[in-house]
């Protein structure tokens, strides 16, 4: 998975893109908000982000708050470092965005587990938008059976958007995923079927 970073101390951000790509993660490194905004308003832009607090430009809440704002974007994990420990300051982050947060200076081990959360978020979250995906596609399938529908009152063919008349079972097929075996009711079976099979038989007789 891509990884932002957006850390302007030079030796804390060295250490987060060498720990985030020992651990098998493709690092992007910013040094500062704006910066980070920029990478994050990309079409391929990475889906989880460590951002520094404290940065120069955009600090890391306020590109939380403009990463929100972006209705139609990707999802996107945000991880907010920061050496503010207030609840104050804590329930700020959270409410400008911020998924998680950890206190600088951070432990690795800690640093790690909480990134994997935000992997496992992700992947829950672009699981969970695939299936509205389908479903939203099943629908508008079911949708173009809706409406009314021209058919002949004698054959029961139905007439389609190109103005030919078609057979039911042709014409369902075309416009859902359903599949169709013939076979023969009972009413047809007494009314067709049999007083074929009884002139036939009388065929027979007669010659």
């Amino acid at each position: 998975m891509k990884i932002v970073i957006a850390e302007d101390d030079q030796l804390s951000c060295r250490l987060l893109e060498t720990r985030l790509g020992g651990w098998g993660y493709e690092v992007v490194v910013t040094h500062d908000g704006d910066e980070a905004w920029s990478v994050l308003q990309r079409s391929d832009t990475p889906q989880l982000a460590v951002l520094d607090w404290m940065m120069p430009g955009l600090d890391g809440v306020e590109v939380c708050r403009k990463v929100r704002e972006i209705e139609a974007g990707p999802f996107v994990y945000i991880l907010l470092l920061t050496a503010k420990m207030r609840k104050e300051d804590v329930t700020e982050g959270l409410e400008a965005g911020a998924d998680d947060y950890i206190v600088k200076p951070f432990d690795v081990g800690e640093l790690r587990s909480r990134v994997r959360v935000g992997v496992r978020m992700v992947t829950l979250h672009n699981k969970l938008t695939d299936h509205v995906r389908k479903l939203e596609e099943a629908l508008a399938n079911v949708k173009q059976l809706e409406g009314l529908l021209p058919i002949c009152s004698y054959c029961k063919k139905i007439r389609d958007d190109k103005n030919y008349w078609k057979q039911v079972d042709h014409y369902m097929m075309e416009h859902t995923s359903a599949k169709f075996s013939h076979g023969i009711c009972p009413d047809c079976y007494e009314r067709i079927v049999k007083t074929e099979l009884n002139e036939s038989r009388f065929d027979e007789e007669s010659t």
